[in-house]
């Protein structure tokens, strides 16, 4: 049986996409080809940060609104609205808690034969989980789960599990979450 040849990214941007807010900042580096849309950007940009795809989502490039029922991101291209680099984005993930994440093109490459992509290739500290309450909340969540005599901090613990840690970031770890979207099939 035949296997279906993808095609071969024409330009491949290097973007930088970090969690506006965080202090020290969380943050990915992305190798995405330019023809995704941003609705596929969207897709990786939640496994790369660890959500879960559970809330709303906009992208707003410029003046632009990127999402329903604005502006159809299904058929936007980043090659289209992130032209080159320097180019820059804000990418807001649930609007209870307004994570909002800063992209911006620091590179457009040729694709390397034998790379799947998108991948990611660096990064710092582990997304925050859902739910807890924007920047200032995950702020909150960090102070009880690292103070034992803190009021919340058996509550935290329980909610979060013994072994999360902040500070953890694993390349590998976001590229097996990556590796899901090239088995997947292709939307349209």
């Amino acid at each position: 049986m035949p296997t279906k040849q993808r095609a071969i990214p024409q330009e491949i941007y290097q973007i930088k996409v970090t969690l506006l807010g965080t202090s020290p900042p969380i943050w990915r580096r992305l190798l995405v080809p330019a023809n995704l849309t941003l609705e596929q950007l969207h897709d990786v940009l939640q496994l790369a940060m660890g959500w879960e795809d559970c809330h709303l989502h906009a992208f707003r490039i410029g003046q632009k609104r990127f999402a329903t029922p604005d502006l159809d991101e299904s058929i936007t291209r980043l090659s289209s609205v992130l032209r080159k680099v320097g180019a820059k984005a804000v990418y807001t993930y649930d609007f209870g808690d307004d994570w909002h994440h800063g992209i911006a093109v620091e590179k457009v490459l040729p694709p390397e034969e034998g790379h799947a992509y998108p991948m990611c290739v660096d990064g710092k500290r582990h997304g925050p989980p859902e739910d807890c309450g924007g920047v200032s909340g995950f702020y909150n969540v960090l102070e009880a789960i690292g103070d034992p005599e803190h009021d919340e901090h058996e509550e935290m613990q329980d909610w979060l599990g013994d072994d999360f840690d902040p500070e953890a970031f694993s390349v590998d770890e976001v590229n097996r979450r990556l590796a899901l979207l090239h088995r997947a099939p292709e939307k349209g």
